[in-house]
């Protein structure tokens, strides 16, 4: 694949700190990108990264579409590319939130309840004393991801915010950090109920519009707008690296709408590092004051611990990781869509920041390598100090994903078990309406030249059914895999309902249908 011609490199000072010239560092993380980019077959990407609120490095490297030719100039990744972030957008919504706190129009200890008098969890006590910190910083004691792929069914943002009444949680309220998406739909309930806007409309106004970030969007109808825009890409790995271009209902483009809170922007690294800096700095860009400094430190605070060890602590504040190791402290996040992947970063101590944005939907660690690999050479000093050398962390980070893969390969060929035969009477069995309730709908089980369909949902998303096991099947929706399980009846004689599996094979507590 060839290398994008966009590409600027600062001139060649000393960096602040006393570590590498500008010109070494950019020089070196180039070939460094581009290894990683090798090591892990990425299709894509781009990055931008400044030093000191001045640019030391942006570039582009691959292409957009693996199907179409790598030497065409239409396919060329550049940092005017736009990518989906994903769950970086969790932090434009912090950010959003954090405004509205230094207005006066909330508090970050107000109830939800309060705010909202339809909020309803599934505990009425947590109901009742659940704070707008607690959404923020995941303590709602909602499993991790539980519920995030409701809206592939076709539901809009305020069916999932309803449905979050039905959902059991799997532990005490505040008592751990589980990541979560679809409570950033109770933050978007709430900004827009005390400002009167909708979610997209304050994201435009304080922070795209004020930054100047011109390149950026939200939800479906910004991703597909006319314009230099990368196509997302599957990576998968089954006893081997997979990799598709993702296209149509695919690239579940109808999710990124509902969980825009959560992670319905889109962006160029550009208008990322843009954002980047203005956090670092807690609030100015390119010496402008944009936001009272008490905006930014209250989404910069820690308040719950993710991880630690003997050489690092790792906090969760409201949307960033908050990493201090003995070298440097490190504010960062990551973003994960259908085919495509993010990361967005600073570390005060040394004035640096930047964003790299990927069209495939690789794993953290070869994000983690570039970024880690970058300070370090900002900083001028090896990560192992008792070799005097650069840790290498992309070929480390792929030797460990490449075991655990292996290791993943190696448990699922234990475990598989043989398939069981579909009836041949399982269309009789199957077909017909089934009932639920006036929030989840009615879902139609239907048969047409010889194939299995359902149509479930408010916007009728009608999917074949392909068959799995006994009475069970998969069907694609919005992008998503779908397992449904039809239960039989005490004699086996009929089928009384379904029941879907929502994520990670649990049913999420929500029930099934009842055939009618």
């Amino acid at each position: 694949m060839l290398v994008a011609a966009a590409c600027a490199v600062l001139a060649s000072v000393q960096c602040n700190n006393g570590g590498n010239s500008r010109e070494t560092v950019a020089e070196s993380i180039d070939k460094y990108i581009q290894d990683v980019k090798a090591e892990w077959n990425i299709t894509g990407m781009a990055v931008c990264f400044s030093l000191d609120d001045e640019l030391l490095f942006e570039k582009g490297y691959g292409i957009k579409d693996m199907n179409k030719p790598v030497d065409d100039p239409d396919n060329q990744i550049t940092p005017e590319t736009r990518f989906q972030i994903g769950s970086v957008s969790k932090s434009f919504t912090a950010l959003v939130m954090s405004q509205l706190v230094e207005e006066g129009l909330v508090g970050w200890e107000d109830t939800v309840k309060n705010i909202l008098p339809d909020f309803q969890m599934y505990d009425p006590w947590v109901t009742e004393h659940m704070q707008v910190k607690d959404i923020m910083t995941h303590h709602t004691g909602l499993p991790d991801d539980y519920g995030s792929y409701l809206p592939n069914l076709g539901y809009d943002r305020h069916d999932v915010y309803r449905m979050i009444a039905r959902m059991k949680p799997c532990y005490v309220f505040r008592g751990d950090y589980q990541y979560n998406n679809i409570t950033f739909l109770i933050a978007s309930e709430m900004i827009e109920k005390l400002t009167g806007k909708t979610w997209e409309e304050n994201v435009q106004e304080r922070i795209f519009n004020k930054l100047g970030m011109s390149a950026s969007s939200m939800n479906k109808e910004g991703f597909e707008a006319p314009g230099n825009v990368a196509v997302p890409h599957e990576y998968l790995w089954d006893h081997g690296l997979k990799q598709r271009a993702l296209y149509g209902d695919d690239q579940a483009l109808w999710w990124l709408t509902v969980i825009g809170p959560a992670g319905g922007i889109n962006s160029t690294v550009q208008d990322l590092n843009k954002y980047a800096k203005v956090q670092r700095t807690n609030g100015l860009l390119d010496g402008e004051r944009i936001y009272p400094e008490k905006v930014l430190k209250d989404v910069h605070k820690g308040y719950t611990i993710c991880s630690q060890d003997s050489t690092y602590i790792r906090l969760y504040g409201h949307c960033w990781f908050i990493e201090q190791n003995n070298r440097y402290k490190l504010f960062f996040h990551t973003g994960t869509t259908w085919g495509f992947t993010c990361i967005c970063f600073y570390v005060p101590e040394i004035g640096l920041s930047g964003a790299m944005l990927c069209n495939d939907e690789i794993p953290a660690e070869p994000r983690y390598a570039i970024m880690r690999r970058l300070i370090d050479l900002v900083m001028g000093a090896p990560a192992n100090k008792f070799t005097d050398k650069f840790v290498d962390y992309n070929i480390a980070y792929h030797n460990e994903w490449l075991d655990y893969r292996a290791k993943r390969d190696q448990k699922n060929d234990e475990n598989y078990v043989e398939p069981v035969a579909e009836p041949e009477n399982a269309a009789q069995l199957i077909v017909g309406t089934y009932k639920k309730d006036e929030l989840f709908g009615d879902a139609v089980i239907s048969q047409e030249e010889g194939k299995l369909y359902i149509t479930i949902g408010p916007k009728n998303f009608k999917r074949e059914l392909l068959h799995k096991t006994d009475l069970s099947y998969i069907f694609w929706c919005d992008g998503h895999d779908f397992t449904i399980h039809f239960n039989r009846n005490a004699s086996g004689s009929k089928v009384d309902g379904f029941i879907i599996e929502l994520a990670n094979g649990e049913e999420n507590d929500l029930g099934g249908w009842t055939k009618k």
